[in-house]
């Protein structure tokens, strides 16, 4: 068993070995997808205003300020985006103070990739004030780096954040496995260039050419993530 643990980091000069792995955060590590919703639906309560469920698939996974300038524009709620966004985040950390659920197989994910020192870093549109709490429940030691959806320019569906998140790693995106679980994630992570595990958290999401789609996250670990780089030339 032992023999295999070198052979793992060895394969780099070849071209083909795994450098790095991103991982997505809302509803890839942590089940949280519907803690947003939930929240959304109480703050907009509060504003008198009742959220239509099939809206719920439109905010999934993308970027705070698109989802909530699109319940504002839906709901014709009175409020600026700045201030809904402060309630939103308020409501989200107070949701994930009194619980934090981590998706099936994200521990033992974390704390393999780790054993086997992958570079790993989170990489997420959620911003920064909510990274560090999830990241204090997750364990900060697994991740080399973090990527929030405040710090970046352009956040998910745009490459950015995956390529800023390789580019601090020292990878090449290429070389890069990311495990995203909406289709706005698989898109950023496909168009850096990267290689994606898809495991749809509320939508599904159709296989592609390099894209692997997997019901759970429990079917990931380090053999599948190496293997992701030698099977998709």
């Amino acid at each position: 068993m032992t023999s295999t643990v070198p052979a793992l980091g060895t394969r780099t000069a070849e071209g083909s070995a795994l450098q790095a792995v991103l991982l997505d955060m809302d509803g890839t590590l942590v089940d949280t997808e519907g803690f947003w919703w939930d929240v959304e639906v109480e703050v907009f309560k509060t504003l008198g205003h009742t959220l239509d469920e099939s809206w719920r698939h439109v905010v999934v996974g993308g970027p705070m300020t698109r989802s909530a300038g699109f319940l504002i524009e839906a709901t014709g709620a009175d409020i600026p985006l700045a201030e809904l966004t402060v309630l939103l985040n308020d409501g989200f950390e107070d949701r994930i103070g009194h619980s934090l659920p981590l998706m099936p197989g994200a521990a033992r994910l974390l704390a393999e990739l780790a054993a086997h020192e992958i570079p790993t870093a989170l990489v997420s549109a959620s911003h920064r004030r909510i990274i560090d709490r999830i990241l204090g429940s997750l364990g900060p030691q697994y991740f080399a780096l973090s990527v929030a959806g405040d710090e970046v320019e352009r956040t998910k569906p745009f490459p950015d954040p995956y390529l800023l998140a390789a580019a601090g790693l020292g990878a090449d995106p290429a070389r890069c496995a990311v495990v995203e679980d909406t289709a706005t994630g698989v898109a950023a992570a496909e168009a850096a260039g990267c290689r994606v595990v898809a495991v749809p958290s509320v939508a599904p999401i159709a296989p592609a050419a390099g894209r692997t789609v997997v019901n759970s996250l429990e079917q990931v670990d380090l053999p599948f993530l190496h293997g992701l780089m030698t099977h998709m030339h």
